[in-house]
């Protein structure tokens, strides 16, 4: 086995046991601070100008170094098998510019919420949930002709990316060719998160979220044990990719619950985060909130009651297999997409925005403390999440590719 990838990911490969090999510079950047590495992406405003900017420079422009780098890894390690995330598309290259008897079996890791278009769901990007019966078709079509009038532009620059490798683009709207054009397909969640689709392909499985890490060996706060004193536990964060600017949801939720019989945890998902969220509140935290860099959430979620999220498709899985109810507000990346999931699968509420104002949170910290249909739809979709093993069909999917020798 091969791990190929960006160089953060070289001391993991080794701790696994696994071959490392290296992207090119102009591939390898960090995802976890974009905004470092592809100058003027922070003067954009979350949404679609942000969305285009992301699609061309972080997925689009590494295409040729991805693709050209697979091939002289393949050359020299013939795999049976690729396993793709599904935004390294650099591997859809390998899949339109190769027959299936030159190339190993592409196997597509879908890590965000699915984009494949279908008669039953409004296009990726409107948030919008399914709507039944012809009314609901009839809309999917209207918005699916509109988005891609929208993504014209989008689909010209990849159009010139492709040929400059001189390998066939692959039909369709992005979000279809993600899915269609690898062998197979296996989304990260459960079918009570997602929108069923009744045409899509053979080839796309759901096989549940990966599991967390324990976070034994990392040290835990003092104030841990309050966490068991009886008073409902609420934890926000914004996760490690949207945490920039702390008073889009983490300052709104400490805000609202200050004066509330609960015990707020606010994970800031950065060193320096708690200091900042100090300074943020004017000196001061509340008395009933405890903030933190980092905290070990497959230890914390089993305490809590409420999760406040900006909807990061990782955590809010997270959460559901720890059985937590949600409150999400986010306005970023796929964000809109995870959060109008949550409100649709019934395990919290979605504030259908990134910045909300403390008296909403409040609110919805309310209504998902208060009413128990929320706890008992997240207990269900975390027995749904546990009936799943992701790694295992990832094996089984690998061994018979092997078996049948391609």
């Amino acid at each position: 086995m091969v791990f190929l990838g960006g160089s953060r990911f070289a001391g993991a490969a080794r701790r696994a046991g696994v071959r490392f090999a290296a992207l090119p510079a102009e591939a390898d950047f960090d995802d976890r601070d974009l905004d470092a590495s592809f100058p003027g992406r922070s003067a954009l405003p979350p949404g679609p100008e942000r969305i285009g900017f992301d699609v061309r420079h972080v997925f689009l422009d590494p295409i040729p170094a991805q693709y050209r780098t697979l091939l002289a890894l393949l050359a020299d390690f013939p795999a049976d098998a690729v396993i793709a995330d599904a935004f390294v598309q650099g591997a859809l290259a390998l899949a339109s510019g190769r027959p299936r008897a030159e190339r190993p079996a592409l196997i597509g890791i879908g890590v965000s919420p699915v984009m494949l278009p279908s008669v039953d769901t409004a296009p990726f990007g409107y948030a919008l949930p399914p709507m039944p019966g012809e009314e609901g078709r009839a809309r999917n079509r209207a918005l699916l002709a509109e988005s891609e009038r929208r993504g014209e532009p989008l689909r010209e620059y990849a159009a010139k990316v492709y040929a400059g490798l001189g390998v066939r683009m692959p039909e369709g709207p992005r979000g279809l060719a993600m899915v269609t054009v690898p062998d197979h397909y296996l989304q990260l969640t459960v079918p009570g998160f997602e929108y069923p689709r009744s045409d899509a392909p053979a080839s796309f499985r759901l096989i549940g979220a990966l599991p967390g890490v324990d976070g034994e060996a990392q040290p835990l706060p003092s104030w841990w044990d309050e966490l068991s004193d009886g008073r409902p536990v609420v934890v926000v964060t914004q996760g490690t990719l949207a945490n920039a600017d702390l008073g889009e949801l983490v300052v709104p939720t400490v805000t609202a619950l200050a004066d509330r019989d609960v015990l707020v945890v606010a994970v800031t998902g950065r060193p320096e985060g708690p200091a900042a969220l100090v300074d943020l509140l004017g000196g001061e935290l509340p008395g009933n909130v405890r903030a933190a860099g980092y905290v070990p959430f497959e230890r914390l979620l089993p305490q809590a009651d409420v999760l406040v999220s900006n909807g990061g498709y990782g955590g809010v899985h997270t959460a559901l297999r720890h059985g937590v109810p949600l409150v999400v507000a986010g306005a970023s990346e796929d964000k809109p997409e995870v959060a109008a999931r949550v409100q649709w699968a019934g395990v919290g509420v979605d504030l259908r925005t990134g910045r909300p104002d403390p008296a909403a949170v409040g609110r919805a910290v309310d209504e998902v403390l208060g009413r128990g249909r929320f706890r008992e739809r997240a207990r269900a979709l975390g027995a749904e999440l546990a009936e799943y093993r992701p790694f295992d069909a990832i094996a089984e999917l690998v061994d018979s590719l092997a078996a049948e020798g391609h």
